[in-house]
């Protein structure tokens, strides 16, 4: 295990499990944010949390809640406070996913050059597959050079499914802003 996630474990003080469409997943959070959101049976997953099931807590609910709206294509907007545990550096890869747009990609090349470490391109990458808060840290809305579908751990099936989710949602967007300027 590693050190962010023996970090995440020790700080959570409730979990909750979740239905969405595309599998079960586990929220956690910190008395500072939401410290996780996974899929089941995704890569780093964490062992059994020592914490209770809270599904009523404030905070996992409020998440819970957004979260249906994003799989229901009504919100790709998140507005929870994080608790985002790692490394500086990959906190700093989180902190660039948060800026992309959603319905937008980049590549790992992309965010390495914005961090002024051009040649990071692998770290970036095992920072984002270290991610812990998938979907509202956006990890799969980054893609290989090429804009290829490369690397999610929640499974390429997944990441293809969220990038669909949040192009629908544009592209209804944008049909509404055209026929209101007509």
């Amino acid at each position: 295990m590693s050190i962010a996630s023996e970090m995440i474990l020790r700080s959570v003080t409730a979990q909750a499990r979740i239905a969405s469409p595309l599998g079960t997943m586990l929220l956690a959070r910190s008395e500072h944010g939401l410290a996780g959101a996974w899929f089941e049976r995704q890569k780093h997953h964490p062992p059994e949390i020592d914490a209770p099931e809270r599904a009523d807590d404030p905070l996992l609910a409020e998440t819970a809640r957004q979260l249906r709206e994003y799989f229901a294509g009504a919100s790709a907007e998140f507005d929870v406070p994080l608790d985002l545990q790692g490394s500086e550096f990959q906190r700093a890869v989180w902190r660039a996913l948060l800026r992309i747009a959603p319905g937008s990609t980049c590549s790992y090349g992309d965010i390495a050059r914005g961090l002024g470490v051009p040649s990071a391109s692998r770290a970036v990458g095992a920072a984002v597959g270290r991610n812990p808060v998938s979907i509202i840290v956006p990890c799969h809305r980054v893609v290989g050079s090429s804009g290829a579908l490369t690397g999610y751990a929640g499974g390429l099936d997944r990441k293809a499914s969220l990038l669909r989710i949040e192009a629908e949602r544009v592209a209804r967007e944008r049909g509404t802003l055209q026929l209101e300027l007509h």
